[in-house]
């Protein structure tokens, strides 16, 4: 499977049993066979998609000392601006062509408070966005249990307190001239948690690779958002579901795109589901909690930081 399958999951939210498990059948086998795939009928509304668009425009025009203030170099915890040239997603090439901006699930007691910009409207617009995306997130892991031959509510009591984090992400134009050999708007990475949405500007960069070798252009699907397995959900599925390693070429255009990343809950234990283990063989990997998962891949990118 080299192309990107596009699903309407609308019947996830309904109560036709065969078409449900029509859409579950579908999200498995595109799981198992490039680790993407796009879904309408998931509810996002289009306002709310709009704001949270309209929210990345804001924060990204805010003049250089103000995005200074809000960086996670001075908050840490995974939380604020991220500059350009900062990371570098695949590690062997130079830093990517891009800025972001991260948000991350907070009940704010234990877990850090986020860092706001101080934009009026703002916090709102972004907010509804983080709780649409969380409740799509949700719905597709029931499909994932299912498909994975659990308990269709498996995964519920582990994503009540999830590692959610929400990337708000700018890529400005580079023409061939600008962009230095080996420099990617996102290096070849795979996502490090359970399940990745994407909604994009329509501007063209996004790429998967194939189990062949090469490259597959993923297409401007308007209203829809690209989903991705993560490094997480494989290994708790003993790798039947693929991570796909992607980048982001650096647009000829300015780019922007929103990325909700779902990790589990940090002290949920990410083992090798049975079913997902052939008779008599041995684990692919060890037991992790899902903290600690995450806290090793952030480090490889960030240096020390929290979740």
């Amino acid at each position: 499977m080299d192309s990107i399958p596009l699903i309407d999951i609308a019947a996830l939210a309904g109560t036709d049993a065969a078409a449900r498990q029509a859409v579950v059948q579908a999200i498995g086998r595109a799981s198992r066979e490039i680790g993407f795939f796009a879904i309408t009928g998931h509810g996002v509304p289009a306002a709310c998609s709009a704001g949270v668009f309209a929210a990345a425009d804001a924060v990204f025009a805010l003049p250089p000392e103000a995005k200074r203030d809000l960086a996670i170099a001075r908050h840490g915890h995974n939380r604020g601006y991220v500059g350009l040239g900062v990371e570098a997603l695949d590690e062997a090439t130079a830093p990517d062509l891009k800025e972001a901006y991260n948000l991350v699930w907070t009940d704010g007691a234990t877990r850090p408070p986020n860092v706001w910009p101080p934009i009026d409207g703002w916090r709102p617009q972004v907010q509804a966005y983080f709780d649409a995306a969380l409740a799509v997130g949700r719905r597709l892991h029931r499909a994932f249990a299912l498909d994975l031959g659990l308990a269709e509510d498996f995964f519920d009591d582990k994503l009540d307190r999830p590692q959610a984090t929400l990337r708000l992400l700018r890529y400005p134009a580079h023409f061939d001239a600008d962009a230095p050999a080996g420099r990617a708007g996102a290096g070849a990475h795979t996502d490090y948690g359970n399940l990745t949405l994407l909604a994009t500007d329509g501007v063209a960069g996004l790429q998967v690779q194939r189990r062949g070798g090469g490259w597959t252009d993923v297409p401007a699907l308007p209203g829809a958002l690209v989903c991705n397995i993560g490094d997480c959900l494989m290994r708790w599925s003993n790798d039947v579901y693929v991570s796909t390693p992607h980048r982001v070429l650096p647009p000829a255009r300015e780019r922007y795109s929103v990325a909700f990343f779902l990790d589990p809950n940090p002290d949920a234990l990410v083992s090798a589901i049975p079913g997902c283990v052939p008779a008599g063989a041995t684990p692919r990997h060890a037991p992790i909690t899902a903290g600690e998962h995450l806290r090793q891949r952030l480090a490889a990118t960030y240096g020390a930081i929290t979740s």
